[in-house]
Parts: structure tokens; C-alpha cells; sequence
């Protein structure tokens, strides 16, 4: 096996994460320890009235005891079953409760930890797969960050019956206790290697689960609807599951054959334990040793003796597996963060803000060469800077820098001369209003979209900036207007926003939050020219007050702009208003040429 085919040791050991979540369900509801520990004594003791109610009446019989002893022995264990029973299912009804909000306080943990952490974690392919594993110790409720309770429990259950039952046996041959020693062991172990079978064959499994289940959401995706039809990808889809499912069925044969072997093993040991305990009993019994009461006891005790060691043996190693989960969710707890959370330095109080980058670079992990080169350039308060350049020059990860999301791999950003790595980030966030390429409307009300919360929403507000962002006809055109849902994903009855829409949907979001620095990527890139227009008219009311950083790719737009920045290769290869570009006649000006070739009437090309 080489390096990579080995399991990464994980970080925190069985004790440290029973400490872990022993010390969660302290602070989140301690009835979870108290029946886990209920549990196994009223098992055990459940346990013991069932092994010894048959001998004690068989005894009873044997002795000839008159009738109303009989009874009464009968009566005796009939109640403490009737209430042992009763006990153990009051007590299993509310254990399901108390470990269930254990596992949401693990998943409220994880879910506060991918949404607050540095964005250059979002980027690390690394952290995606640290996360996966830890969200999936908490997806049932036989995922290990709630099934684990149980197992605790089984182990003290086990443990416990294990004792009372050697005591009980230990004045038999001890040699005969070893003998079910070794054979409850070694069926033990030969269930196990069927077990990690399976486990060292979970990625094959994965790998087939993966391709059947994206060929579902494939199907079923609205979004890819069109083009399944329009290119007829509906029988090649077809195809792909049917292969899938074909690699599916191999591999549930191949460990149906393991599972048999392992079995046949495991009723072959069985065999052998079961006949020597008989042997010996009998042999005593036939000796005069024991009477038919004492025979049947011990019988059962047998049984039980090997049924304790097993569990023990499974149980241990169910904790060793749920402990490698649950110690994926700390190391993903524990990912560290490269930006300041807190402890920072408060944001300076002014009525605008002067942004700086100071010879700064940038390189994408991973990448072989910097995305932005050794730019230092000034965003003056109240300035509209329009950012161009073609595909790949770097423009939406300036913007990423300026904001915070990013940070220099060399260089500084500035905040009126403080460099923005003092501040607290999620505070430095709170200057910025953002329209990003990448749009996250989410299933709520129109006025929820807006103003990103559910409380507390100013409604005029919100009307104010759907006017300002030219959507306003369209929401009033809705029979719930600003109440309306979006998306179907949650509410059937949810509005489907056109491209256009959802883009001046995310305008009014930017307007709303009204940070005093207003960055656009490409606002207007799903608008048709008239809209486009009524945005850039509206432009000039939108960004009063605010510096404002507006990237296009359509130099048409520029020209309401105080100054251009024109990026190429990492770099500002161009500066300057939309006039002295063009009267400069560099790469701005080519471009230029180009693009508005497309707008002149009757020209050929």
C-alpha cells in the first residue's frame, strides 16, 4: 500500500472525543448522559430476569414446591419483567431526543464555520473535502455524532454483563471459559475482516453511488432541462445510469460471496462452542452434578457470556470508527483562519474612506504564476472607478482584494492608511455593498432578498432601491409583490427571476445594505441595452456619496466614470477617463474600436 492509499491518522483519539462530546451534551441538554448510563443497568438487569426465570420455576418443579411458591416465583419475575420492559422503553423514547440536539449543536457548529470562514478556505480544495467528512458524521440519526450515545452505552452494557456473568461462571472448568474466550473472538474477528471488506472497498462503492446519483439530479435539474432536451441528452443520460447500476451489481456480488464465507466461519465457531459447552454440561449433569435447573442456567449463561464478549469486541471498534468521525468534525473546527475574527482594531469613524493598494500581488493556491502584479493604485472617497480588460486579466480578483475577501500574497491594502489585516474582517465587510458575478438569491421573499434579513425589514427602503435598480414594474406586476417567494425550491408557488431580473434583484440588495463603498462585477451583464442604459442613468444617484468600483467588459459603459483602470495580464496597462484613452490610442482605444464596430448602423464586416 502505498502513501496515498493510507489512512490519514486522525488528530484526536477515542477518549478525547467521548471528552468532546461528553462536554457538548454538558452544555446542551445532560439528560443524554444520565440515560446513557440508565440504559445499560436496566438492560443488564433486564438481562439477568430473563436468564434466570426459566431455572428458577424449572427449580421450583423439580423440587416439588408447593403450588403457591410456584406461582409467586412466577408472579415475581412476570412483574419485574412487565416493569424492567416497561422502564427500558420509557427511558429508549426519551433517549432519542437529548442525542438528536447534541447532533444539531454539531451541525449548528460546522454550519456557523462554512459560513463565517476566510474566503481563501472556500478556494482550498482541501478544506471542501474537510468538510464533507465532517458534515457526514452528522447527516442520520445513526451518523456517529448521534449514534455514538449508543454505542456508549452497548459498551457499558457489555462490560457490565460480561462481569456479572464470569462471576457466575467462574466455578466451572476454566478451560471451558477460555474455550468460549477464544472461539467468541476469533468468529469476532472473522465478522470484522468481512466488515472492513466492505470498508476497504467504500470508494468503489462511493465512486458508483456518485455517478448514479449525479445522473438523478442531472435529470431532475431545471436549470439543465433545456439543453437535455435540445441536444437530446436524455438517452445518453439513460446510458450513463444504466452502466452505473451495472458496477453497482458487480460489487454487491462480489461482497455478497465475501459476507457468505464470513458467515459459514461464524457458524462453523459457533458449532464448535455451543457443542463443547453441551458436552461438558451434560457429561456433569449425567455425573449427578447438576440439576436440570442448574443445567439450563448455565446453558444460557453461556450464551451469554459469548454474546457480551462479542459485543464488547464490536462495540469497541464502532467507537473507534465513530471517533475517526467525529474527529474529521474538530479538525474541521480547527481549520485555521487566515483572517482576523476578532481582537482587531475598530474601523476608523469618517464619512469616506480612501482604499490603497500598495505593490500589491496575488496568486491563486496552486497557481504557477500571479493573477495581479505588483498594482498600487488609490480609490479616492466619493471617486467611480470603472475596472476593463478582457477575460483573465484580473479584474474580479482586485475587486476580491479591495473588499477583504482576499488577501495580498504581497503587498498591502489600505484603509485610510491602516492596513486591512488589523481590522476585524466580518466588520471590515460591513463598509461594502457588493454585486458579484456569482449571484445567491435564496429561497425567501422579494423584501428578504433585499434586505438579507427577516426581521426588522424597512419596506420603504427596500421599495426605494427596487426602483433605483429599475425593478420596481415588475414586483408590483406580482400578486404578492415584495411578499412574494423566490425560487421553488422551498415554495411551490415561488417567482422565477430572468437573468436581467435577478440582476438588478441584486443591485437593490447592494443599494439596500448602503455601505459606504459600492462594488459592481459586471451589474449589467444579463441586461439588454435599453435596461442597461436606464442603469447607467440611474447610476450617478445610486453611487452619491460612495466611492464605487464598476467592472465591464463593455467600454461603452465606462463613460459616466471619474477614471478607468484597464487591466491586462495582472497589471493596469491603462488610466485614465474614457476621453484620454481614446485620444491616447493604446490597447483601451483598439478595444474600444472594436466593440463599437457592433453599433454602428450599415456597417459591413
Amino acid at each position: 500500500m502505498n502513501d496515498k492509499e493510507k489512512k490519514k491518522k486522525p488528530k484526536y483519539n477515542e477518549f478525547q472525543t467521548v471528552g468532546w462530546m461528553i462536554s457538548l451534551a454538558w452544555k446542551k441538554d445532560r439528560s443524554v448522559l444520565w440515560v446513557a448510563l440508565l440504559i445499560p443497568m436496566i438492560a443488564v438487569a433486564l438481562n439477568l430476569a430473563q436468564l434466570f426465570v426459566a431455572p428458577a420455576i424449572l427449580g421450583k418443579v423439580e423440587t416439588a414446591a408447593p403450588l403457591e411458591e410456584l406461582l409467586g416465583t412466577i408472579l415475581f419475575f412476570t412483574a419485574a419483567l412487565f416493569l424492567l420492559l416497561g422502564l427500558q422503553a420509557f427511558v429508549g423514547a426519551r433517549f432519542q431526543i437529548g442525542p438528536i440536539e447534541v447532533r444539531m449543536e454539531v451541525i449548528d457548529l460546522l454550519n456557523q464555520k462554512s459560513c463565517v470562514t476566510s474566503y481563501p478556505n472556500r478556494l482550498s480544495t482541501k478544506f471542501d473535502e474537510a468538510e464533507s467528512l465532517a458534515f457526514e458524521a452528522t447527516m442520520s440519526n445513526w451518523a456517529a455524532s448521534e449514534h455514538i450515545w449508543k454505542t456508549l452505552s452497548a459498551i457499558l452494557e457489555n462490560v457490565a454483563g460480561f462481569v456479572i456473568y464470569l462471576a457466575l461462571l467462574s466455578n466451572l472448568e476454566p478451560v471451558l471459559l477460555l474455550v468460549v474466550l477464544a472461539t467468541s473472538t476469533a468468529g469476532f474477528f472473522i465478522s470484522r475482516w468481512t466488515s472492513e471488506w466492505s470498508n476497504r472497498h467504500k470508494e468503489e462503492r462511493k465512486k458508483v453511488n456518485n455517478e448514479v446519483n449525479y445522473v438523478n439530479r442531472t435529470a431532475k435539474n431545471l436549470e439543465l432541462a433545456k439543453d437535455i432536451r435540445i441536444f437530446g441528452l436524455g438517452d445518453w443520460l439513460i446510458e450513463l445510469y444504466d452502466k452505473a447500476m451495472a458496477l453497482g451489481d458487480r460489487f454487491l456480488i462480489r461482497k455478497a460471496k465475501v459476507l457468505f464465507l464470513g458467515n459459514l466461519a461464524d457458524v462453523a465457531f459457533t458449532f464448535a462452542r455451543n457443542g463443547i459447552a453441551y458436552f461438558y454440561l451434560i457429561r456433569m449433569a449425567l455425573a449427578g452434578g447438576l440439576s436440570a435447573a442448574e443445567f439450563l442456567l448455565y446453558f444460557s449463561a453461556f450464551s451469554g457470556f459469548t454474546a457480551w464478549i462479542t459485543g464488547i469486541l464490536k462495540q469497541l471498534i464502532t467507537l473507534h470508527t465513530e471517533s475517526m468521525e467525529i474527529s474529521n468534525v474538530r479538525e474541521f473546527l480547527d481549520w485555521p483562519e487566515p483572517f482576523r475574527f476578532e481582537g482587531g482594531i475598530p474601523i476608523p469613524e469618517a464619512e469616506t474612506y480612501e482604499l490603497k493598494l500598495e505593490n500589491v500581488s496575488y496568486r491563486y493556491p496552486e497557481a504557477k504564476e500571479d493573477t495581479i502584479k505588483n498594482i498600487s493604485l488609490t480609490l479616492h472617497p466619493g471617486e467611480k472607478v470603472a475596472v476593463v480588460g478582457l477575460n483573465g486579466a484580473g479584474k474580479t480578483t482586485l475587486v476580491k482584494l479591495f473588499c477583504g475577501l482576499l488577501d495580498p500574497t504581497q503587498g498591502r491594502v489600505l484603509l485610510n492608511g491602516t492596513d486591512v489585516r488589523e481590522f476585524d474582517r466580518q466588520e471590515y465587510y460591513t463598509l461594502f455593498s457588493a454585486v458579484f458575478q456569482d449571484f445567491s438569491v435564496l429561497d425567501m421573499s422579494v423584501a428578504e432578498n433585499v434586505a438579507q434579513d427577516y426581521e426588522n425589514i424597512d419596506f420603504d427602503r427596500v421599495r426605494d432601491c427596487i426602483e433605483k435598480a429599475g425593478l420596481a414594474e415588475k414586483i408590483q406586476s406580482l400578486p404578492k409583490g415584495l411578499e412574494t417567494p423566490v425560487g421553488r425550491k422551498v415554495y411551490k408557488d415561488g417567482i422565477l427571476f430572468s437573468g436581467g431580473e435577478t440582476q438588478r434583484l441584486m443591485l437593490a440588495r447592494a443599494l439596500y445594505k448602503n455601505g459606504p463603498v459600492l462594488l459592481l462585477d459586471e451589474p449589467t451583464a444579463a441586461l439588454d441595452p435599453i435596461a442597461e442604459n436606464d442603469i447607467y442613468m440611474k447610476y450617478s444617484d445610486m453611487t452619491q456619496g460612495r466611492t464605487s468600483v464598476f467592472i465591464s467588459h463593455r467600454l461603452a459603459s465606462t463613460r459616466f466614470c471619474d477614471r478607468i483602470l484597464f487591466l491586462g495580464n495582472g497589471t493596469v496597462l491603462e488610466e485614465g477617463t474614457h476621453d484620454q484613452l481614446l485620444a491616447k490610442g493604446g490597447e483601451y482605444a483598439k478595444l474600444f474600436e472594436v466593440q463599437s464596430r457592433y453599433y454602428r448602423e450599415g456597417k459591413d464586416f
